[in-house]
């Protein structure tokens, strides 16, 4: 029961400190060139935020005491910042200089980085693909080639088309899923909604008001995506806005079994900056092809 609760307020953290990242700069800019040994009011909100991504998870300690609470860096947190600043192509210092602040507060997708399998290296014509797959490689099966599609009743009828679009476009590059839009969303293979706060995908999953997280989808096959209804939407490139297109090839690639890459131009990158126009990278489309055995 203990470590039920202290798992829970854990993720409440995690959430909370989401939430505190879009109230400014502030949250989080001024540990700027902390490192190993520094201990400065804040840095508890940096583990939160590496736990929650899959980089930091502390082994219990025997007075039962949360590293994640303290404010102090310690070498677990070194290491962690370290991983991040590598997958994201940073210096790897473990120092939290400005870049890798700077990266901390860009909006994102909700599922974490770390825990996939297949961090892929093969080189083809001097190309090195960096896609990635969730454990164990969770895929749709082959007699599932078509999936279905629903729009759930809360999902507003004037970002429909953006998503069809995207849908399409996976089919173009594939060649080999085809998706039809249907009416039933309990029947649907691919269920998509737009959500609000704690909206039933357990705690850790939650949209708190003002949080960078601006979607997330689950693996094969689940089948559930889930746009943050609070975040400032757009259909194309707008300054101060998310793509919503942009943001649905990002997660429809989740749902065929793509975790995020380490490249940044490809749509699996797992961050998706206000303004930003993206599509489909090669990097995103010879994954699905290894995945699927489609390039054999």
């Amino acid at each position: 029961m203990k470590s039920l609760m202290a798992s829970k307020l854990t993720f409440l953290c995690i959430l909370l400190f989401l939430f505190s990242l879009s109230k400014g700069d502030d949250t989080i800019k001024h540990l700027q060139g902390c490192k190993r040994g520094s201990k400065v009011q804040g840095l508890h909100q940096v583990k939160l935020y590496l736990a929650r991504f899959g980089y930091l998870n502390y082994q219990r300690t025997p007075d039962n005491v949360n590293p994640l609470q303290n404010d102090e860096f310690d070498e677990e947190l070194e290491a962690a910042v370290k991983d991040y600043q590598s997958f994201y192509h940073l210096n790897a210092t473990g120092t939290l200089d400005g870049p890798t602040i700077s990266q901390m507060l860009m909006p994102r997708c909700g599922r974490p980085d770390k825990g996939s399998s297949h961090n892929h290296e093969t080189k083809l014509l001097h190309i090195v693909s960096h896609y990635q797959f969730f454990p164990n490689s969770p895929r749709w099966p082959p007699s599932k080639s078509h999936l279905t599609y629903a729009f759930a009743s809360n999902y507003p009828d004037i970002y429909v088309p953006p998503v069809v679009s995207a849908f399409n476009k996976w089919v173009s590059a594939t060649k080999y899923f085809t998706f039809s839009r249907v009416d039933c969303v309990t029947s649907s293979d691919l269920k998509i909604s737009w959500e609000r706060g704690n909206h039933g995908d357990g705690e850790q999953n939650a949209f708190l008001p003002g949080t960078t997280i601006v979607a997330h989808a689950f693996p094969p096959t689940d089948g559930r995506f889930h746009y943050n209804a609070d975040q400032n939407w757009f259909i194309g490139a707008s300054p101060n806005a998310i793509d919503v297109e942009t943001v649905a090839l990002h997660e429809i690639g989740h749902l065929l079994g793509l975790d995020h890459s380490q490249f940044e131009n490809a749509i699996m990158w797992s961050y998706i900056p206000t303004g930003a126009v993206k599509g489909l990278d090669s990097d995103d489309i010879q994954g699905i092809q290894a995945l699927y055995g489609l390039n054999k």
